[in-house]
């Protein structure tokens, strides 16, 4: 079990000017924690109009003399970017530097892609690095400023008589509203790791995925549609017709596959380790569809 520990020196944020890198910004400024955003993109991140961060380093991930450069002096990382830069960010720091980074549970889906093949991946260069750190694998992530999940479902389903649901919707999800993830993140600094580890961080309960639906839609203050259930393969083949559709979005055939498998979670690690107590969803949602 990690031990609570001051953040020893500055946190730089890996993408920092992304949507999750923004909102971790402005968590840590206010928790008076000293910020150095890493960025790809300076002007991005001016927009963002985050006060109280030192000047912004710019760094592309795979220059690692450039990481290196960006990630010099700091006594923690909190990276937002995908899991595969984990080797890369490893090696960009001293060996004394904590490290937090975000990973999936995409990567025990057992649909092989790219995404879950770089978490994975990285998930493994930080066992074997032996480093302080963690990798943390959050489930759905709704809640974000510009985050499109929970919205894309409830403008498709405006649009639909009914929800066309591979098996019905009956796989389970346990979704996680994005101000609990960086809840995590912040916890996750706050401990002084003395192995590698990974944890999930997911709502406080599974639920079908077709109640998850009604969730959002009840959220949104759209009619509920009745569940159709088909099989997966049709409904893979119609995917691309979305992106005919005017006022329809897009569906991807990853997202349908997803549908088919259980996604839920044992939260208690992330409660006992993290001190995390993840909201429920009907407040995470009416939380998002009232910003």
């Amino acid at each position: 079990m990690p031990s609570p520990a001051p953040l020893p020196g500055p946190v730089a944020v890996i993408g920092a000017s992304g949507r999750s890198g923004q909102v971790l910004c402005r968590a840590l400024l206010q928790a008076g924690a000293q910020v150095v955003p890493v960025v790809r993109d300076v002007a991005r991140w001016r927009d963002a109009a985050i006060h109280g961060a030192e000047a912004p380093r710019l760094a592309d991930l795979r220059d690692g003399e450039a990481l290196r450069r960006a990630l010099d002096g700091v006594g923690a990382v909190a990276s937002c970017a995908h899991a595969r830069f984990a080797e890369a960010i490893i090696a960009a720091t001293a060996e004394e530097v904590r490290l937090v980074l975000l990973g999936s549970t995409r990567r025990f889906s057992r649909w092989a892609d790219r995404h879950g093949d770089g978490v994975r991946a990285g998930e493994a260069a930080l066992m074997r690095s032996g480093r302080h750190g963690v990798m943390l694998h959050p489930t759905m992530i709704y809640g974000a400023q510009g985050e499109d999940n929970v919205q894309r479902l409830a403008a498709l389903m405006r649009r639909l008589p009914v929800a066309p649901l591979p098996g019905g919707g009956r796989s389970l999800v346990q979704p996680i509203h994005q101000d609990d993830v960086v809840r995590a993140v912040i916890a996750a600094l706050g401990l002084d790791w003395e192995q590698p580890r990974a944890l999930v961080v997911a709502g406080p309960e599974p639920l079908p995925y077709r109640d998850f639906l009604g969730a959002v839609c009840r959220a949104a203050g759209v009619r509920v549609p009745p569940v159709v259930p088909l099989p997966l393969w049709p409904l893979i083949l119609a995917a691309p017709l979305t992106r005919l559709l005017p006022r329809v979005p897009v569906v991807r055939a990853a997202e349908l596959r997803r549908l088919t498998e259980d996604k839920a979670f044992d939260v208690a690690p992330m409660r006992a380790v993290l001190g995390v107590e993840p909201r429920p969803l009907v407040q995470g949602l009416r939380q998002t569809f009232a910003a």
